[in-house]
């Protein structure tokens, strides 16, 4: 909250001069509206909001989510305004290289930026996942007379939100968990890039949130600074919904011709219109000049530090009272592992190589998680309606239930603590973006399983985690024909290539149980980006080890088997490298050219991402220089090719419908194929 009272006029209009300055000297953004919502903004960040500027990352600080980050020059005018370490000259930078001010708002560029924004509905859908977690974090940790949990998140949402269809999908869910501490602002100006969206949007947005179960508020006068505060006051009252308040609003607010046109929304105003603005508002500063009496009057940084030193004393009374809890409440905060996950992750890889089971590696995937979720009470998994086929539940993990008093539901199984197993509904695109803000707001990991063909519905949220380099972990099964009878539609042909795409997300394909468990281990460890297990549906036999090759899985590909392994004492004349279900057919395949004499390497590479990141020596001890390398996998072959192979045993265009068994055999994913695709590399030499 600001420091001291003033006109609301002022407040408004220093964010409206910084705006139209910043984006009439990069000559690009969006004007339009930071302007509209200039008056929104005084009363959310200079009376409720809860925050300080000296310490951005305060575990118990009010979340702001800026849905349509293209107004992002209202952000960053609130953040330089209000005392955060963004000085003027970054406004002035605005959209340039190497700014702290992008062209939409980046988290961890930005200090204040609590997500990236930008593809429209994702920050709302990332508001709910920041609620939630504060909802079940307050639920497992607060004891009575020990509130060291109590936050709010706001969100600013606008028209194109709304259309994207992800915001249906993450405001039911919203209303579904109760979330009364989320409240979004919706600058309701009726004006989008094309014009007009009365022709193209006709949507009764409030009838579909109260239909959802939120509160609604409004409309209400979005330039009435009291109007919108008396709203957000009603808001806060709220104990069992999350509160929409429409705010009715004009874009370009102040513009004498642009206001409310889509000409306000993406191009400089010019300086024609910008200087007939600063007579509309009376503002009589030049460029980017703002009085020190709007400085005074935005300056949070008093307050900030009032709010966090309280909230330092309260946390401190709840340590002394219990301090176990308050050890593991700032361990998890601080998106740590517990000091014995490394021996956790050890035990895991050994406990499956003993057992050498025969599984779906669906299965195997569960099996881990089994182990790692007893272990980690920050894993909070979840299935877009497929917990069944995922597996992605455990018995540590029973569902996440909401009682009629919007409170969590205690599980006596996990101790008193809240359900960890989210039933997000057929909703692939709106976990993914809700599990991005849940791993934003800190204190979980969280993981979410639905079928690798649907990925495409939650691809761009996965691209903004790998963006945002947040912790999150997909598990994406029936990753093959190998499901069979379902046919093309579920079956993936393109999918694993498509993900590995994707920069910073790292893949994983594992081939049996132990592979599996490292996968997990190393997307679990993992601080800096998302994974995505790409997992069976049939079963898989165990791979032998040998020894020293656990330790190597983590490293992406290893060497499975050498010629010696099937009775062949003689240097490796190839190298046949195989992912998930197809390292069996590769190891089938060594075994008969072992009987023509061809002695042939099986290299298993579970995650091409993390074998790319390996040094030199390594990726030659594994593939060396000069042996002729086929690739196998069943799906598209392009991605092979940049491992130098000389052929590639994949399928390049969809799938049938039938057994598994038949389907691999029609599409020549066999063991004798790829026996014979050898040969043919060797005979061309």
């Amino acid at each position: 909250m600001a420091t001291t009272a003033a006109p609301p006029s002022l407040m408004a209009h220093a964010i409206r001069a910084l705006a139209m300055d910043a984006v009439q000297q990069a000559n690009s953004g969006h004007p339009g509206a930071p302007m509209g919502m200039a008056e929104m903004a005084v009363a959310l960040w200079g009376r409720h909001l809860r925050h300080d500027p000296a310490a951005p990352q305060w575990p118990d600080r009010d979340r702001f989510v800026l849905s349509n980050g293209h107004a992002s020059m209202l952000l960053y005018a609130l953040l330089h305004l209000s005392g955060y370490d963004l000085p003027l000259a970054e406004i002035k930078a605005f959209r340039q290289l190497h700014s702290k001010t992008p062209g939409h708002p980046e988290v961890d560029v930005t200090p204040g930026v609590e997500t990236t924004t930008g593809p429209l509905g994702q920050g709302l859908a990332n508001a709910v996942g920041m609620a939630l977690s504060e909802k079940l974090l307050a639920a497992e940790f607060n004891r009575p007379g020990h509130q060291v949990v109590d936050h709010r998140t706001w969100a600013f949402a606008g028209d194109g939100c709304l259309m994207e269809g992800i915001s249906h999908e993450a405001i039911a869910l919203a209303g579904a968990w109760k979330l009364n501490k989320l409240c979004v602002l919706y600058d309701d100006n009726g004006i989008s890039i094309d014009g007009q969206v009365q022709p193209w949007y006709v949507d009764d947005a409030p009838a579909r949130f109260r239909a959802c179960g939120w509160e609604v508020i409004g409309p209400v006068d979005g330039h009435d600074v009291d109007a919108v505060d008396r709203a957000l006051r009603q808001a806060r009252a709220s104990t069992d919904k999350p509160v929409l308040v429409v705010c009715r609003t004009t874009i370009g607010k102040g513009a004498p011709k642009r206001a409310g046109t889509a000409k306000a929304h993406g191009e400089p105003l010019g300086a024609e219109e910008i200087a007939a603005t600063r007579a509309a508002i009376g503002w009589p500063h030049g460029p980017f000049e703002i009085p020190a009496e709007a400085y005074a009057a935005w300056d949070a940084r008093p307050a900030g530090a009032a709010a966090r030193a309280e909230w330092q004393q309260r946390l401190d009374a709840y340590a002394a009272a219990h301090p176990a809890l308050a050890a593991e409440l700032q361990r998890r905060q601080r998106g740590e592992l517990p000091a014995n996950f490394a021996q956790l992750a050890a035990d895991a890889l050994a406990a499956a190589d003993a057992a050498a089971a025969t599984v779906a590696s669906r299965k195997a995937s569960q099996l881990a998680l089994e182990a790692f979720t007893a272990a980690l009470p920050e894993l909070l998994g979840g299935s877009a309606d497929l917990t069944g086929s995922n597996l992605t539940n455990t018995a540590h993990t029973p569902a996440l239930r909401f009682g009629t008093d919007g409170a969590p539901v205690a599980n006596e199984s996990t101790g008193g603590r809240p359900g960890r197993h989210i039933n997000y509904g057929v909703r692939e695109f709106g976990m993914a973006a809700i599990m991005n803000g849940v791993a934003l707001h800190g204190g979980f990991i969280p993981y979410g399983g639905t079928f690798l063909t649907f990925s495409d519905y939650s691809r761009n949220a996965i691209r903004m985690a790998a963006l945002m380099k947040r912790r999150v972990i997909h598990v994406f099964t029936h990753d093959s024909i190998g499901l069979g009878e379902d046919g093309p539609t579920h079956q993936s042909v393109e999918h694993a290539a498509s993900l590995r795409l994707i920069p910073n997300l790292d893949v994983w394909r594992p081939a049996d149980t132990a592979e599996t468990a490292m996968a997990w281990a190393a997307a679990i460890a993992r601080h800096d980006g998302p994974s995505a297990l790409l997992l069976s549906r049939q079963n898989l036999p165990y791979l032998p080890k040998a020894r020293g090759a656990l330790a190597e899985i983590a490293k992406g590909a290893y060497v499975l088997a050498e010629p010696a392994e099937v009775g062949l004492k003689k240097k490796p004349q190839a190298v046949i490298i195989a992912t998930g279900s197809e390292v069996q057919l590769a190891l089938h395949a060594q075994a008969e050219l072992a009987k023509m004499k061809i002695a042939v390497r099986v290299v298993s590479m579970p995650s091409t991402s993390a074998f790319d990141r390996q040094g030199v020596a390594y990726k030659r001890s594994v593939l060396p220089d000069g042996l002729p390398r086929i690739a196998v996998e069943a799906g598209a072959t392009d991605g092979w090719w940049k491992y130098g192979c000389a052929a590639v045993v994949g399928l390049d265009r969809y799938g049938e419908s039938a057994p598994g068994p038949q389907l691999f055999a029609h599409f020549k994913l066999t063991a004798a194929n790829v026996a014979e695709t050898v040969r043919a590399v060797l005979a061309r030499r």
